[in-house]
């Protein structure tokens, strides 16, 4: 998904969203019955990779996500959402050669991830969420995985090399049965991962791109 793709995306599901709000629909979902704030857990998988122009399907690499939310309403069918996240990612590179034989490297990027989100309830049990998000980068490593799935090796890269805190936006749905929802989400990021000079080098000016599938439980 490029810039204008996403922008697209967003603008799109902005004003679908006022659309519905100012026609007056019910927008709670099954499970409110008062606008009172609550607190969820939530974790899934990513498909991460690191992009420099154009987003690609090309080494995409699979990661975790688990954290807290709070759902904090405004006015019904409308909320706030803050979310604190652990969040992997990176990406992969396949090799295949005599010396070696054939395996990949998973570049990982660790985070603790903060986005904060506007919810739209568009349809009973159906939201969409759009907003910003900041990341903190807690480790960056790279990992030697032969074709058996056995990691031959891994190597831990100087954080200082990388840029700490990494920003950009989030959109995505969200399917609300009573307390718990079934979600789906793409981080778009729009700062560079490398500093300049060794990882700036490896990772080619790119930056992070991520989709985020996720099932949380509220209390």
């Amino acid at each position: 998904m490029n810039k204008n793709r996403l922008k697209r995306v967003v603008v799109s599901a902005f004003i679908m969203s006022l659309t519905i709000i100012s026609n007056g629909q019910e927008q709670r979902t099954s499970g409110e019955t008062k606008l009172t704030p609550r607190l969820s857990i939530k974790g899934g998988i990513n498909l991460s990779n690191l992009y420099v122009n154009d987003v690609g399907d090309e080494n995409v690499k699979l990661g975790g996500n688990a954290g807290l939310l709070v759902k904090i309403p405004i006015t019904k069918g409308i909320s706030i959402q803050p979310e604190v996240l652990y969040s992997m990612k990176g990406t992969q590179l396949n090799y295949n050669n005599l010396l070696f034989g054939s395996g990949k490297y998973r570049f990982n990027l660790d985070y603790i991830e903060t986005p904060l989100l506007l919810v739209f309830n568009v349809a009973r049990n159906f939201n969409i969420h759009a907003g910003p998000y900041a990341a903190f980068l807690l480790s960056a490593k790279v990992k030697d995985v032969n074709s058996n799935g056995t990691v031959r090796g891994a190597t831990e890269l100087n954080k200082n090399n990388f840029n700490s805190i990494d920003y950009g936006a989030a959109a995505g749905i969200g399917f609300d049965i009573d307390n718990a929802t079934l979600g789906a989400r793409y981080n778009y990021g729009l700062r560079e991962v490398g500093k300049e000079g060794r990882a700036n080098d490896l990772t080619r000016d790119s930056k992070n791109s991520v989709l985020s599938f996720y099932l949380g439980f509220g209390f």
